[in-house]
């Protein structure tokens, strides 16, 4: 059986980090990092946040260094 065609084809997401040129990001920027973290707690994965694999790996890396230094929590209350 064929495929049926999409009436509305997927938009590619463009990583948002990469449109405004950022070179780093910041893990004192806590309004910025809490984008990236769902209401669990979970850093969301990049497949959903849009981001290329470069930035995501540096909002990791923020969002990691943040629960560390207590500006972000571990866990949802």
């Amino acid at each position: 059986m064929a495929r049926k065609k999409d009436k509305f084809p997927r938009r590619r997401k463009v990583c948002r980090l990469c449109a405004d040129k950022k070179t780093s990001v910041d893990y004192k920027d806590t309004r910025f990092l809490q984008n990236y973290i769902v209401e669990r707690s979970k850093i969301l994965p990049r497949r959903i946040s849009g981001n290329c694999a470069r930035h995501q790996r540096m909002v990791q890396q923020a969002i990691k260094r943040a629960r560390h230094v207590a500006l972000l929590a571990y866990v949802a209350d």
